[in-house]
C-alpha cells in the first residue's frame, strides 16, 4: 500500500501552471463566442486567475502570451501578480500570427522575415529578465503546404540557428522549452512536428533547452506516456501542456476525452521523479463554449485527481508482477489505483491546506463570477479574431 501521507504531501507541493489566454476569448476557426466578464486587460487576467488558486491551492503562477499579454512595465505586472499571491510563469512567444509569418518565421527563407522573428523572441527573453521568469516556451507554426516549396533541411539549419542565439541569450537560471506539433497549420512538412526533432534539437543546445509535451499534438493512437518516460529518462522533459484531444489539436480541458490516459502518463512521471525534477505542469486550453474559470478550476482538479490515482499505484506490487511476468496481475495493480476514488483524499489535503475541500461549490460561492459580469462592462475584452 501507499504511504498516504507521503502521497497527501506530494500532491500539496504539485503546482499547476494556467494560461493567460484562457481566460480570454477563443473559439472555432470560425467563431470566438463572447462570454460576459471576460478579461480586458492582462492584470484582470490574473484576478481570474488568482480565484483559480483561492479555490484550488496549486495553481499558484500564470503563463504569459506576447503580445497579447504585452505592457508597458513587466515588473509592475510581475508585482501586480505577487500581491494577489501568484507568479508569472513561463513567456510564450508568437511568431505564427504576423502576415510576414505566411511562409513561416525562424525558418522562413527571407532572412529579413527571420531576423525579425528572432527579435521577437528574444525580447521575449527581455520579458523574462523583468518577470522573474524561468522559461520561455517556444511553439513554431513554421513547415510547407506543398512539395517543393522549400528545402526542407535547410529550414532545419535555420531553425537551428535561431535556437542556438536563443539559447546563448538566456540566463543561467532561464530555460527554452521547445514544443511540438505534427501538423497544422502546415500540412506538407511541419519543421517542428515530433518529440524527436524536439529532442535532437534541444540535445545539441545544452541542458537548458528541454521538451515540452503537449497531449494534444500527437497523432491517435500515439503512446504519450512512452514519450514522457523516454524523455524523464534522458532528462530533457522540462513541462506538459495539458490539454485533451479527440481528433486533432482540440485543446479541450485535461482529462476530458481520456483520462485514463493522462493517469498514465502522470504514472510515468511519478515513476521518473518528475514530481521533483523542475518539470512544469502547464495548461494550454481554449474553453470555446463553457464558462472559463470553472474551467480551468476543473482542469487543475483533473490534473490532481490523475496525480493522486498514480502516486497510489503500489509499487512494490508491481514491480513483483513484472518480474514474475505476471502480465495480468501487473495490469490490475494498475487499474485498482486508477479505479480508486481520490475525491474523499483531495478534500482532505484541500482542508489541510486551508481551503475549501470542494473548488467548484467554493468559486460559485465566491461570487465573483457575477462580479465580473457586471463590472466588467466596455472596453476590449481579451481574445483573438476569427
Amino acid at each position: 500500500m501507499s504511504d498516504v501521507p507521503a502521497v497527501k504531501a506530494a500532491l500539496k507541493s504539485q503546482a499547476v501552471e494556467t494560461p493567460s489566454w484562457a481566460y480570454g476569448n477563443s473559439g472555432t476557426r470560425f467563431k470566438v463566442f463572447a462570454q460576459p466578464g471576460v478579461p480586458r486587460t492582462p492584470q484582470e487576467k490574473l484576478d481570474d486567475a488568482a480565484q483559480v488558486h483561492a479555490v484550488t491551492g496549486v495553481a499558484p503562477t500564470v503563463a504569459l502570451h506576447i503580445p497579447w499579454d504585452r505592457v508597458e512595465d513587466y515588473g509592475a505586472l510581475a508585482k501586480y501578480a505577487e500581491e494577489r499571491g501568484l507568479k508569472l510563469g513561463a513567456i510564450n512567444s508568437n511568431v505564427f500570427q504576423d502576415d510576414d509569418y505566411k511562409l513561416g518565421s525562424v525558418t522562413h527563407p527571407d532572412p529579413a522575415v527571420r531576423r525579425k522573428a528572432l527579435g521577437h523572441l528574444l525580447e521575449c527573453v527581455d520579458i523574462m529578465d523583468a518577470t522573474g521568469s524561468r522559461d520561455l516556451k517556444l511553439w513554431f507554426s513554421d513547415g510547407t503546404n506543398y512539395p517543393g516549396q522549400d528545402d526542407i533541411a535547410a529550414r532545419q539549419d535555420r531553425l537551428a540557428e535561431a535556437l542556438s542565439a536563443v539559447y546563448e541569450r538566456l540566463g543561467e537560471d532561464q530555460r527554452m522549452l521547445l514544443e511540438y506539433k505534427f501538423f497544422e497549420p502546415a500540412f506538407y512538412t511541419t519543421d517542428v512536428p515530433d518529440w524527436g526533432t524536439a529532442y535532437a534539437h534541444c540535445l545539441k543546445l545544452g541542458p537548458r533547452a528541454q521538451v515540452c509535451v503537449d497531449t494534444g499534438h500527437h497523432a491517435p493512437g500515439t503512446n504519450i506516456e512512452f514519450i514522457v518516460a523516454l524523455l524523464l529518462r534522458e532528462k530533457k522533459l522540462g513541462a506538459f501542456d495539458f490539454n485533451s484531444r479527440f481528433y486533432a489539436d482540440d485543446d479541450l480541458m485535461v482529462g476530458a476525452a481520456d483520462p485514463f490516459q493522462l493517469f498514465r502518463i502522470m504514472y510515468e512521471v511519478v515513476r521518473g521523479g518528475g514530481l521533483t525534477s523542475g518539470v512544469a505542469f502547464m495548461l494550454d486550453q481554449c474553453h470555446n463554449i463553457e464558462p472559463k474559470i470553472p474551467a480551468i478550476i476543473r482542469s487543475v482538479m483533473n490534473v490532481q485527481e490523475a496525480t493522486a490515482k498514480a502516486l497510489l499505484v503500489d509499487r512494490d506490487a508491481l514491480a513483483v508482477a513484472q518480474r514474475e511476468g505476471d502480465v495480468l496481475g501487473a495490469n490490475a495493480v494498475l487499474m485498482d489505483a486508477y479505479n480508486t476514488d481520490v475525491r474523499p483524499l483531495l478534500a482532505e489535503v484541500r482542508e489541510e491546506l486551508g481551503i475549501a475541500p470542494d473548488p467548484m461549490a467554493a468559486y460559485r460561492a465566491s461570487g465573483w463570477a457575477d462580479r465580473i459580469a457586471a463590472e466588467r462592462v466596455g472596453g476590449e475584452q481579451a481574445g483573438w479574431g476569427a
